[in-house]
């Protein structure tokens, strides 16, 4: 069976002025569907760039991206928007929610940009209910702690069942409560529903989640013993 996700010799460089820095330097791996997989590595890695790149955000200077046999890196950009609609759900470690609607409103919103007809009042109950936010659907997000507001992008990640979740050090500000809750949903919504997971994060706890840990440092992917903020803790 082929890869689900794919990357193949990504390479990405920021200009800064008249400086050049580069994030990825030939990155190439593969994913296969249902995998949950956690990319670690130190600031400045390139880990961010990588998870920007695989969800179609922004495009490489060169390579390859191919997504359930796409190229999204030869879309034009209507058709990568298309795709992330309908098959990639994004979780960030700043949670964006809209300030001006309450959280029920900020994960349903999620379906109507998507218009996939995934209108399922059964999954939005089970999913608000397991992130312990069925009391809290009718606060706004300043009405709400950190923990319950990251648990609003994941269900609004969530709501219309991707075939991809990207999630991006989504516990970087959360307690270790919070941290537990939406790991534990992340991992069951891999394992329910089939969903291919890819997160980013630097907590060696969180990543214990994946089936399998990659390691990132100057924009390669290096082996375990090469990382040396992780080695220090084996």
């Amino acid at each position: 069976m082929g890869a689900f996700i794919e990357a193949i010799d990504l390479r990405k460089t920021y200009h800064v002025g008249k400086i050049e820095v580069p994030a990825l330097r030939g990155i190439s791996l593969s994913v296969q569907k249902g995998e949950f997989v956690t990319v670690v590595g130190p600031s400045g890695s390139g880990k961010s760039s990588l998870f920007y790149l695989l969800g179609g955000l922004t495009r490489a200077d060169s390579g390859k991206v191919i997504l359930d046999g796409e190229d999204i890196a030869a879309l034009p950009d209507s058709e990568r928007t298309r795709l992330r609609k309908r098959k990639i759900g994004f979780v960030f470690q700043k949670f964006n929610l809209l300030p001006t609607l309450d959280a029920r409103s900020n994960i349903a919103i999620a379906r109507e940009i998507s218009r996939n007809g995934n209108n399922d009042p059964a999954f939005f109950s089970r999913i608000t209910e397991l992130l312990g936010l069925a009391k809290r659907l009718n606060h706004r997000p300043s009405e709400l702690s950190g923990g319950e507001q990251q648990r609003v992008a994941l269900a609004r990640a969530l709501i219309n069942k991707p075939a991809v979740v990207l999630a991006d050090e989504p516990t970087g500000n959360l307690d270790t409560e919070n941290s537990t809750i939406v790991l534990q949903m992340l991992r069951q919504s891999n394992q329910e529903l089939g969903q291919t997971v890819l997160m980013i994060t630097h907590n060696p706890e969180a990543a214990k989640y994946g089936d399998r840990i990659i390691h990132m440092r100057d924009g390669h992917i290096v082996k375990p013993e090469e990382d040396p903020q992780w080695a220090a803790r084996d």
